[in-house]
């Protein structure tokens, strides 16, 4: 996968979800590595996490089984407030975990607060990690170092109901103004279906219609950045995707504070006829209302047969510095992280494999796949690779962006222009 040029810069420190902690300055490693005890892992709770569960308690019991004294404690925190837990761990290290799962947009940040190990040496003596995709080796480094393994990478695609679709005659939308004629005609012929499902806190499934548009979220180099939310092509964007927060498609009383886990939840309650949704939502929405009624493709973009550049997303696995189970941590990563349970949870939960050859094994073996391969091959965008972008994302400046359009409380020129401010405000104050 090769991210565009513009992007090049941007992504010195990660590839593949999600907003990170203040800067703090208490944490320091730890100066001891005891060979038992009790190791602490923070793992994110999913749209329907009991797969996930099974995949993790079989490394686990296999990795106490192998390490004899030693117990694995696992707890799956919310994504949602997942900032918080982090700033509070990293500020007082009794609390921390000995590892955890975290967003790969969140790297830059963990590593400028001092909350992540330095793995680089032992992720480079790591036979699988040849295997591993440049890409998602990029979204654990920084400034040359690793910081974790990766450890599923993620892409969104456009989700719809074959049934719905064949009953009214519609034809797969090619274009994203199509997409918003088609989503039209769903819920006035449904008027129980919404007919693209969009929250308004969702900032992954709003940024491919700035991207495809020719925005951008910043632009810099050298870890100098600005933002690019306010320019003409941006906003256009942005009134493209707000516009869907309508009465006649996704009423903004009930989809203005939806998030991308709730549109993939009515989605597959059969409450929409549309969602964006990522390969990593395939188990959810097979568990649902909707199982053998719909298909996916990538989401287009602005012309016919071109395909909406997706967020590049996914999640890492890192020791936290504070450890002091080093070895066994490190040890546990490469666990978690492994081709085996890499397969394992792609069968699972559908979560796309960060190694080549895993990858291409899930790809020939199911073909849902297929839409997000050619997504990622199309082309990927990511957020700036800056410790700024943990404040930006933890203080919710594109969704409260997108919240006050579709309010009515501001244009789309005013509220996009105080989020530039914002983002150039943190940009300017990162160390």
């Amino acid at each position: 996968m090769k991210l565009p040029v513009r992007l090049a810069a941007l992504a010195a420190a990660a590839l593949v979800a999600t907003a990170c902690t203040p800067q703090t300055s208490s944490n320091s490693a730890s100066d001891t590595d005891d060979q038992s005890g009790t190791l602490r892992v923070w793992l994110f709770q999913e749209v329907g996490n009991t797969p996930k569960e099974k995949v993790v308690d079989s490394v686990v019991t296999a990795f106490a089984k192998a390490h004899k004294g030693t117990k694995v404690d696992v707890e799956y925190i919310p994504i949602d407030t997942r900032a918080q837990r982090v700033k509070a761990a990293f500020n007082d290290p009794k609390s921390a975990p000995d590892l955890m799962e975290y967003g790969n947009t969140d790297t830059a940040g963990h590593v400028h607060d001092g909350g992540l190990l330095d793995v680089t040496d032992a992720f480079g003596a790591w036979p699988e990690a040849k295997d591993t995709d440049p890409t998602a080796r990029t979204s654990v480094t920084v400034d040359g170092k690793v910081y974790g393994a990766p450890f599923y990478v993620g892409v969104r695609a456009l989700y719809y109901r074959t049934d719905v679709f064949e009953e009214l005659g519609l034809a797969v939308p090619t274009t994203l103004a199509e997409l918003a004629t088609t989503a039209r005609t769903i819920r006035a012929a449904e008027p129980g279906l919404y007919g693209l499902v969009v929250g308004g806190a969702y900032t992954y499934g709003a940024m491919p219609f700035v991207w495809a548009n020719g925005g951008e979220l910043a632009a810099g180099k050298d870890g100098s950045y600005t933002s690019g939310i306010d320019s003409a092509a941006a906003r256009k964007g942005i009134e493209q995707y707000t516009s869907l927060f309508s009465a006649d498609n996704c009423p903004p009383a009930k989809c203005a504070g939806m998030g991308g886990n709730d549109t993939v939840t009515a989605f597959a309650a059969g409450k929409a006829g549309m969602a964006i949704g990522g390969d990593f939502s395939h188990t959810a929405v097979e568990a649902g209302a909707v199982k053998g009624k719909y298909a996916v493709v990538p989401l287009p973009g602005v012309t016919a047969g071109s395909i909406a550049p997706a967020f590049a997303g996914g999640n890492n696995i890192g020791v936290l510095k504070s450890t002091s189970h080093r070895t066994l941590a490190v040890e546990l990563m490469k666990a978690l992280a492994s081709k085996k349970t890499q397969a394992s949870l792609f069968d699972a939960m559908g979560f796309l494999p960060t190694f080549t050859d895993v990858r291409d094994r899930a790809a020939a073996k199911e073909p849902f796949v297929k839409p997000f391969v050619q997504t990622l091959a199309a082309g990927t965008e990511f957020v700036p690779a800056s410790p700024a972008w943990s404040q930006i994302d933890s203080q919710l400046v594109l969704p409260t962006m997108l919240q006050e359009v579709i309010s009515g409380r501001k244009s789309v020129t005013a509220a996009s222009t105080d989020a530039a401010k914002k983002m150039n405000d943190a940009f300017g104050s990162a160390g």
